[in-house]
């Protein structure tokens, strides 16, 4: 009987200089990247043939597209040192200044039309004209907006007992209408935390809307890719990992990782194991649960009660433009946000508008056909171009676990960079960030998974890895 050959094992020579990190979406490039900067020789293995986890792009015919709208605020300064870091910043500049037409299709045509946009003011008059003039809402319903966001103001997103709390019942408390939840706070806060008012822990809204509305002035300016997100996360974020010596496995999915008697790791996959001074697990929750070794974590079951969170893009390409904006979100109507795609994709004539929708918890498995004869009637009375307009194409795409649910309670359960087990660090955006699941939130994982890595391999943590903390 032949004898089945033994996985290569690669040596690295217990140098303390060695790394691996498991996963390549944002949290992983980003701790490859900072380890490589600081002199670790790093080895990055990824299961997918791409890099960028869940931000990323495939092709359809002749359209580039991204799986879904992921946009960014100025505030997000580690998103902005990671792009920064790929030379990838001017393909995804900020808005000058916040500037965010709202569409409130329940009311008559000419009348539709509200912005929240901020002047050159310090905080909190930089938004006080928009407020005051705000058509959505009543006299009354933006006085007492101003009220709360005072009181939120004064909240510390950090105390635990805000973890506890939902913040729509916080909101009800100091006095929003229903009106005010749905044209406001849910507007924002939907997008941002995955979850409406009543299902978000306090403590992640009073994060959001701090550091992006009542931090500093430009906090809340929008940037988005003007690229399809794969030049950026995958193209881009390769090139800067092979400059930085790092070696990149694609299409290689970890199996098992265990330490070894020499205080070293083994990091098994289908082709090779490799020994490694350390290691960071930049995978989903469900994922690094079952690769922790034992006593890596006090309970890692908590990692299985992070719930997570849906979100649905829906794709239409029409045979002439029918939107003049960039992009605006909708009240009265099931359409959240609507996106211009169309140079971005790579489209040559019609539009191409991408519709986010965050929290789909009732349509994200809901068939194609359904979604095109819900949500093609309410673009109709959205934007009035489409209505004379052909379809020339509508698709789907689906990320059932997107995010992480930002429950109250979840606090608790999101664990920080470091474990028990010396050597073995964790990075996601679902880690103890302070900040809900969003592109910041990974960054800033895989910056402290680096730090902690670095520690454990007795390395200095070269200060210019972390200058967006200063610009924090």
């Amino acid at each position: 009987m032949r004898e089945t050959p033994r996985p290569a094992r690669a040596q690295t020579g217990g140098t303390g200089r060695d790394a691996v990190v498991v996963g390549g979406g944002l949290a992983g490039v980003t701790a490859a990247l900072a380890l490589a900067d600081a002199g670790v020789r790093v080895t990055l293995l990824e299961g997918r043939p791409r890099l960028g986890g869940l931000a990323f792009s495939f092709q359809r015919g002749d359209l580039t597209v991204d799986n879904g709208q992921h946009v960014y605020l100025r505030c997000c300064t580690a998103y902005r040192w990671f792009l920064d870091r790929i030379e990838g910043t001017a393909l995804a500049p900020l808005q000058h200044r916040l500037d965010v037409p709202v569409v409130d299709v329940d009311k008559p045509e000419g009348r539709r039309l509200g912005r929240l946009r901020r002047d050159p003011l310090p905080v909190p008059l930089h938004l006080g004209r928009s407020l005051a003039a705000y058509p959505h809402l009543s006299l009354a319903e933006r006085a007492s907006v101003g009220r709360a966001a005072l009181a939120l103001k004064g909240l510390d997103p950090a105390d635990p007992a805000l973890d506890d709390q939902d913040f729509g019942s916080w909101l009800a408390r100091h006095g929003q209408s229903a009106r005010a939840i749905e044209a406001l706070w849910d507007l924002v806060g939907v997008a941002t935390l995955n979850a409406v008012a009543g299902d978000a822990s306090l403590g992640l809204a009073a994060m959001v809307f701090k550091t992006g509305l009542l931090s500093e002035p430009g906090a809340a300016d929008i940037g988005w890719a003007h690229v399809p997100l794969g030049d950026l996360h995958d193209r881009l974020a390769r090139k800067a990992l092979d400059a930085a010596g790092v070696r990149t496995e694609l299409r290689t999915r970890v199996t098992s990782l265990s330490r070894n008697t020499d205080g070293r790791w083994s990091v098994r996959t289908a082709d090779e194991t490799i020994d490694t001074d350390a290691v960071v697990l930049a995978v989903p929750q469900r994922e690094t649960h079952d690769l922790l070794p034992a006593g890596a974590l006090d309970d890692p079951g908590r990692l299985l009660r992070i719930g997570t969170a849906p979100i649905l893009n829906v794709h239409v390409v029409y045979d002439r433009p029918v939107l003049a904006r960039p992009f605006l979100t909708a009240l009265g109507t099931p359409v959240q946000w609507v996106f211009d795609r169309t140079a971005a994709s790579g489209l040559r004539e019609g539009q191409y508008l991408a519709l986010s929708q965050s929290a789909a918890h009732d349509d994200i498995d809901a068939p194609v056909a359904d979604l095109r004869e819900r949500y093609l009637p309410e673009l109709e009375r959205l934007i009035p171009g489409t209505r004379t307009a052909r379809v020339r194409d509508f698709f789907v795409t689906r990320e059932r676990t997107a995010t992480f649910a930002p429950t109250p309670g979840v606090g608790r359960l999101r664990p920080g960079a470091r474990t028990k087990a010396p050597g073995l660090c964790l990075a996601g955006a679902w880690t103890a960030t302070g900040w809900p699941a969003t592109m910041e939130s990974a960054v800033r994982s895989g910056v402290s998974a680096a730090d902690a890595a670095l520690d454990a391999l007795g390395r200095p943590r070269p200060r210019r890895l972390f200058q967006f903390e200063e610009a924090a």
